[in-house]
């Protein structure tokens, strides 16, 4: 609540619609007293642009433009992959890789065809997450933790969990793709992962801070 204490059973915003990230989220922050929503539980709450030049820019754009729209504290994250051999695309543009509106199994069919002609030593790869925290407790004040995970691209799918690149996304430290990984070990050690447990230590001070004034 503006000005005072956060009231017991708490909303915290988070600005997405990608129920895979939703689910890390939860599994991620477990803040008692705190109920985590998305944007499809707020259908007035508004699709913000990433017009950002950098993951970091985006958080920030839709953390506060959904935090002002709903009044509610809120966080966002962008993230992507970027490759080496594409000179780190797909970059911010991840989720628009293969254009509007298109699938999953289209950004990956583009993401290897692209890269078909690279040997298996040059396709070094990396994720990135940028998480924003804005709360209209503190207006004008946007929290930001940043994570990554380094990896490589496979010439073909590779398990049948987690979303997005997750299946050509082989990690040595795991010795497996994202997508065979178990939640648990993907969170452990993921770009959003590393971003999330840094945020959470956050607002676990945070929250618990405005609890008490």
């Amino acid at each position: 609540m503006p000005g005072g204490g956060r009231a017991p059973g708490a909303r915290l915003v988070f600005a997405t619609r990608n129920q895979g990230k939703l689910r890390e989220l939860r599994q991620l922050l477990a803040l008692d007293g705190v109920e985590v929503v998305c944007l499809d539980d707020l259908p007035a709450a508004p699709e913000i642009e990433e017009t950002g030049a950098t993951f970091a820019d985006n958080a920030r754009l839709k953390a506060e433009g959904v935090m002002q729209a709903t009044g509610l504290p809120s966080l966002a994250d962008d993230s992507g992959l970027e490759v080496d051999a594409l000179d780190g695309a797909p970059g911010v543009h991840s989720a628009r890789y293969a254009g509007p509106g298109a699938t999953d199994d289209q950004r990956l069919d583009l993401l290897l065809e692209h890269l078909r002609e690279v040997p298996a030593g040059r396709r070094s790869a990396r994720f990135r997450c940028a998480v924003a925290f804005a709360d209209p407790a503190r207006p004008g004040a946007v929290e930001l933790c940043e994570g990554s995970c380094e990896g490589r691209i496979l010439f073909d799918r590779r398990g049948s969990g987690g979303f997005g690149y997750d299946p050509v996304f082989f990690v040595e430290q795991l010795g497996q793709t994202f997508a065979e990984a178990a939640p648990e070990q993907k969170n452990r050690i993921s770009h959003r992962g590393r971003a999330m447990v840094r945020m959470a230590a956050y607002l676990r001070r945070h929250l618990g801070q405005q609890a008490a004034e």
